[in-house]
């Protein structure tokens, strides 16, 4: 039989237990310090469900799921993990959350008509390279939990570049050396040519 821990009404504590019977929202269990045999309620457990996911690639848009239990409560900037049609699963940031065609901030999972969601395990970050004379427009993948950081010296094909500022999602810009931000967090870049 199967052991785990529940609170003995005899014992007045925490307590290992053995199951000896199963039965919708009830366990009878014996307490095996005091040997007492007692029932406990289970709570029912949350069923899974899958909402329908709208996913953006860069520019592309494509339809997946999202699986959750019905009573996890989804906020705008959740990390997720999606599945698209063709079954491939992508790390996902939730961007909005529709419920009966209104937008969002956050929702049980149950009442969610369709999250809409960019990928993050892999971003295209764009990069304003500026070589002195003209500034020349990067774009560099990232894993979306790659550090970026201000300062830090990074290569793109034959340039190399100082990181001088980061433009981020949210509007701020970050512009002190040593800052840093996830790549999924960034939208724009913006770098010097590196002195080797």
């Amino acid at each position: 039989m199967e052991e785990t821990e529940f609170f003995c009404p005899t014992c007045n504590e925490d307590t290992e237990h053995e199951i000896l019977k199963e039965s919708p929202g009830k366990l009878l269990v014996k307490c095996l310090e005091c040997g007492s045999i007692h029932n406990i309620t289970r709570e029912p457990e949350p069923r899974e469900i899958r909402v329908k996911a709208i996913i953006s690639i860069e520019r592309d848009s494509m339809k997946g799921t999202i699986e959750l239990t019905e009573d996890e409560r989804i906020s705008v900037g959740d990390l997720l993990v999606a599945e698209t049609e063709d079954g491939e699963s992508l790390g996902v940031e939730v961007s909005s959350i529709e419920i009966d065609d209104k937008r969002v901030g956050n929702a049980q999972a149950s009442d969610i008509g369709t999250i809409w969601a960019r990928v993050v395990d892999r971003v295209i970050l764009k990069v304003s390279y500026h070589d002195g004379r003209a500034t020349i427009p990067l774009y560099v993948e990232y894993g979306g939990e790659d550090d970026i950081v201000i300062g830090e010296t990074y290569r793109s094909g034959q340039y190399r570049y100082k990181v001088t500022h980061i433009k981020l999602r949210n509007g701020a810009m970050m512009r002190k050396e040593g800052w840093k931000a996830y790549a999924r967090k960034i939208k724009r870049v913006y770098g010097t040519k590196a002195v080797y």
